[in-house]
């Protein structure tokens, strides 16, 4: 029994929520459509704010002639330890408890007239209330506007349709209880709760049927056969409730001791006194509080199931908006550093291929870095009348003795710098597709979306950073194209000078001496510098194309991987201290 009293103070609580995170059911049924409540449902004037009194035990309803109930009031019960203080409290005064019930009473006043306006209007914005006393079950009650026939002064001409859809809207939820309430000294055929309660549960499987005046009912007259259920009979059993008198409320009786005069009246009636048992506010609650846990007890595994989804689709909802950051440095610097982190974890896999984008740094090496050392001007730089032309100006005033030496390093050196345009145009393009990366893999993530300042200062922390790779990318990829003129691979001119005297030797073995070396600037001589030094310049291609897009990954793309935010750590960490 603990147990369930404990689960139906949790559906009270879960209730609450629905109502504060305004949970109106999206696709199927809601949660809050699924949690069993009871609607309180009777005509204007049938005692239904009096019977939701003697159930709590407390008087504070607003009174009067006409429409008192004008908003449908959500009354959560939670019952409490022995000795606690009672209180209450209302959702759209969260922070305030009320000891006092009077001032309790003067709040749905107040809270109903800033909806409503002071007139006789309706509103289907429900109040919120919260009472925690030790006297009372767990309990959640909706009290309805009372169900009228005719529209008085003040009042809209569809207000009699507008109270009757309200209550509708509630009471046909297959989880409403309906407390139908009706008075003694009416017939119990014309009974306004009774009709719509047939209407919307015909089986009589949701209902319970609550008989109000009993005290007032004419000499000679009783409601026996009501409370016995012959003549109308309902799946559960009729409880019949004495009110205070007008003089009782006068005299500000205590509920207390109303229910104890309750109990006598029903106890030392002739008419009702074998029903003593079964009558008064108090048997009431515990029979819908009895029955509540039986359907909960039922329900279990849908509600757990609704909860479920409730607390997954509320966690996405908390994810996708932010969830609280604490105030204190710590935990601020903690939260920045792990945005930062899911951040690098999405940069990264743009990178490493687990999200598009790395790839094209691949095509910089594999397809624009060859087509533009393709599209370099060697047949210009080693055409004859430019190779003459440099040969002749290195040998100066004296012409070469043996080989032009000096010709084909100034031939070499001018066609190796050539190198340089792509090697720093592939730096700059993988610059700019780790800058493209940085931008989406910001957008991308999702802890990141609601600080745009914060996705301001890693931007620039990222870029800062990518700047500084690109730089010592360029430097060192020129540094390399400066090693090739800076020392040339002289084997390679050794192996060509000795191919043509072994190639002679084997046609001609006699040949005590080779050809004499051609000295003169012929056309032939000049065609072949330009051959040996455009076979060396393919040599050093062939290295640069393969050294150029390790020397760009190392320093740019593996760096970026791991040290994209350094310098940013150690700034936030300098501010935060």
């Amino acid at each position: 029994m603990a147990t369930m009293t404990s689960l139906i103070g949790l559906i009270n609580k879960i209730q609450r929520a629905c109502t504060v995170l305004g949970d109106h059911g999206g696709e199927g049924m809601s949660l809050w459509e699924a949690l069993p409540t009871v609607a309180v449902v009777g005509g204007q004037s049938s005692g239904k704010s009096s019977v939701l009194e003697s159930v709590v035990g407390r008087d504070f309803l607003p009174r009067g002639s006409g429409i008192v109930t004008r908003r449908p009031l959500v009354l959560q019960l939670h019952k409490t330890d022995d000795g606690q203080q009672e209180y209450a409290e209302f959702l759209h005064a969260s922070r305030k408890r009320f000891t006092d019930f009077a001032a309790v009473r003067q709040e749905i006043s107040d809270e109903t007239d800033r909806i409503t306006g002071k007139t006789k209007a309706i509103s289907n914005v429900p109040i919120q209330l919260s009472i925690y006393s030790p006297n009372v079950v767990n309990l959640t009650l909706i009290d309805l506007p009372g169900l009228t026939k005719v529209a008085v002064e003040g009042q809209s001409d569809t207000i009699v349709q507008d109270i009757e859809n309200m209550v509708r809207s509630y009471v046909e939820k297959p989880n409403c209880i309906i407390l139908a309430i009706s008075p003694a000294n009416q017939d119990i055929a014309t009974s306004d709760a009774i009709k719509i309660a047939r209407e919307v549960d015909p089986s009589g499987e949701r209902t319970f049927g609550v008989v109000t005046k009993l005290d007032l009912m004419d000499k000679g007259t009783n409601a026996v056969e009501v409370l016995e259920g012959r003549q109308y009979r309902l799946k559960h059993p009729w409880v019949g409730i004495v009110n205070r008198s007008q003089a009782d409320i006068n005299k500000n009786v205590d509920m207390i001791v109303a229910r104890k005069k309750e109990r006598e009246y029903f106890e030392t009636s002739p008419e009702y006194g074998h029903l003593a048992h079964k009558m008064g506010a108090e048997y009431l609650a515990k029979l819908l509080s009895e029955h509540l846990e039986y359907v909960i007890r039922m329900k279990i595994p849908s509600i757990i199931s609704l909860i479920n989804k409730a607390i997954d689709e509320l966690n996405a909802e908390l994810d996708r908006i932010g969830r609280p950051i604490a105030v204190d440095s710590g935990a601020k610097l903690y939260t920045i550093l792990q945005m930062c982190r899911a951040f690098d974890k999405v940069f990264k896999e743009h990178l490493d291929g687990g999200r598009p984008g790395g790839d094209r740094i691949y095509g910089v090496f594999d397809h624009q870095l060859p087509a533009a050392l393709k599209k370099l001007p060697f047949n210009r730089h080693l055409s004859l009348k430019n190779v003459e032309k440099v040969v002749m100006e290195a040998d100066g005033y004296q012409p070469h003795l043996i080989a032009p030496e000096q010709g084909y390093r100034r031939l070499i050196e001018g066609s190796i710098g050539y190198f340089k345009g792509p090697a720093e145009a592939s730096v700059d393009a993988v610059h700019l597709i780790l800058k493209e990366l940085v931008r989406k893999s910001i957008a991308a993530t999702e802890e990141l979306k609601r600080f745009p300042t914060l996705q301001a200062d890693i931007a620039a922390a990222a870029n800062d950073a990518l700047e500084r790779f690109r730089e010592e990318s360029r430097r060192t990829v020129t540094r390399m194209v400066d090693m090739e003129s800076g020392y040339l691979t002289v084997e390679f001119f050794r192996k060509m000078h000795l191919e043509p005297e072994k190639n002679a030797d084997q046609k001609n073995p006699n040949r005590s001496n080779p050809n004499p070396p051609v000295d003169s600037y012929t056309d032939n001589h000049l065609s072949k510098i330009g051959s040996n030094v455009n076979g060396y310049i393919n040599m050093v291609l062939d290295t640069l194309k393969n050294s150029i897009p390790k020397a760009v990954v190392h320093c740019q793309v593996r760096e970026a991987k791991r040290s994209l935010l350094n310098h940013f750590y150690v700034q936030v960490g300098k501010r935060e201290v």
